[in-house]
């Protein structure tokens, strides 16, 4: 009796580890079938909390960023860009992430100092982390990589508005840029010139050499042949660490006497060639793209001849703007400033990642060829920070604008805008179908 009582406690005891660990599986099991239900698989994405979880009940999905945050032309804008971004997912995670996830851009942040090589190696580094590219910075850093992103179905947020962004049998299908591209930049910008200055009778670019400079001096070509007007001088630089300065491009400005000069260089290159050109006597004005400008400028020797010689476009509203995109971006810093224009648009460019997230996960294809399925079609609403815009159709010049700012030393950031949602007339008389340059 006392026998067959010992050997039914020990049967007994002997099945609970069994139970214990087929409900262990079980539990695991269901963990399992739940991300695989939602598609939610592959690199970058993660059953355990972001190490900086606000809620560790959720998962995480690792996305990458690839930016000059030092030692590069762009380094002042690339922090910000990448302060932008980090503000804003850290505001879209408190408020839910996307479905059972939240998002992490900070293990995966690499500084390319806006090199390719480097591009590539810090590339080769992230790819195996992260579902994602939330910044690419650079167009020819971005093409460096691009093959193998599309191996790899990386889709990535466009730090760059290279006009072949723009058309998937370029970008492959790979790239969500944020507002124009530098070639309608400049048609913009330079339809605007014309309405509020005086109608040119001759303009002059100085660019960086390669697809960002190319793009840009390509749509003031296009603007200059649409609107009867000469061009009396294409001047390729590149960055001072590269040519040292830009005593050359200010002498071909001098010798030629534009009516205006469009730049598409980096924020000390524009400071040089203006302060340079004004004190040599030239009496035309200047007009930038958005890279070329940082509200820095305004404490180089320069700012007298910025203030009265220069404005720029830029894509996206200004930090005086009133959207509820930009109140969105004020509630997200809190009761800091950002330091540049930068902020705001790695802010701004973050809404179309959001967007394509969600619709992943919507889909149950939160993974890498789900994100780059859902490219086709996503409709993304900016807030009013930039234009809605409709991804892997053909670019509607009809819905683009631009956003005109000059310095001002009272306002923050050093600089106001001047004139929001400007839509000029030149585009629709130019061919765009197709990029302004090849890569």
């Amino acid at each position: 009796m006392r026998h067959n009582r010992g050997r039914r406690l020990r049967l007994q005891l002997a099945a609970v580890p069994a139970v214990v660990g087929l409900l262990l599986v079980s539990a695991c099991s269901s963990a399992k079938d739940s991300a695989s239900s939602t598609g939610a698989s592959g690199p970058g994405v993660s059953q355990e909390p972001c190490p900086r979880a606000i809620n560790k009940e959720k998962g995480c999905l690792y996305l990458g960023v690839l930016s000059d945050l030092e030692g590069g032309p762009f380094a002042v804008l690339g922090r910000q860009f990448n302060e932008g971004q980090l503000d804003f997912w850290k505001k879209a995670n408190a408020a839910g992430g996307i479905g059972d996830y939240e998002v992490d851009l900070a293990q995966n942040t690499r500084n390319t100092a806006y090199d390719p090589q480097k591009h590539a190696a810090a590339y080769q580094q992230v790819e195996p982390n992260v579902l994602a590219l939330a910044m690419s910075l650079g167009t020819v850093n971005t093409q460096a990589v691009l093959d193998q992103m599309n191996t790899d179905n990386i889709v990535a947020g466009a730090g760059t508005l290279w006009s072949g962004w723009q058309f998937p049998d370029t970008d492959k299908g790979l790239l969500i840029e944020t507002g124009y591209s530098y070639c309608t930049e400049a048609v913009m910008g330079l339809d605007w010139f014309a309405d509020n200055h005086k109608k040119p009778a001759k303009i002059a670019s100085v660019v960086y050499k390669g697809d960002y400079g190319g793009d840009y001096a390509e749509g003031a070509k296009r603007w200059a042949k649409a609107n009867g007007v000469e061009i009396a001088a294409e001047i390729q630089t590149g960055p001072n660490a590269a040519v040292g300065n830009q005593d050359g491009p200010v002498g071909q400005i001098v010798a030629a006497a534009p009516d205006v000069v469009v730049l598409a260089t980096g924020p000390a290159e524009t400071a040089e060639i203006v302060g340079k050109a004004a004190q040599a006597g030239y009496k035309g004005r200047f007009l930038g793209a958005g890279p070329t400008w940082n509200g820095a400028l305004l404490k180089t020797p320069a700012a007298p001849a910025l203030i009265a010689l220069y404005n720029a476009t830029s894509p996206i509203e200004g930090w005086d703007g009133a959207s509820a995109g930009i109140k969105a971006a004020h509630d997200a810093i809190g009761d800091k400033q950002p330091e540049n224009w930068g902020y705001v648009y790695g802010f701004a460019m973050s809404y179309a990642m959001k967007a394509l997230l969600d619709k992943a996960n919507s889909s149950n294809r939160l993974n890498r060829e789900g994100l780059r399925a859902a490219i086709d079609g996503l409709e993304v609403d900016f807030q009013g920070i930039a234009p809605k815009q409709t991804y892997g159709a053909k670019p509607d010049v009809k819905r683009l604008a631009s956003v005109i700012i000059a310095p001002d030393p009272a306002a923050q950031l050093g600089t106001k805008t001047v004139l929001k949602d400007y839509k000029g007339s030149t585009l629709a008389k130019i061919s765009y179908d197709a990029p302004c340059v090849a890569s």
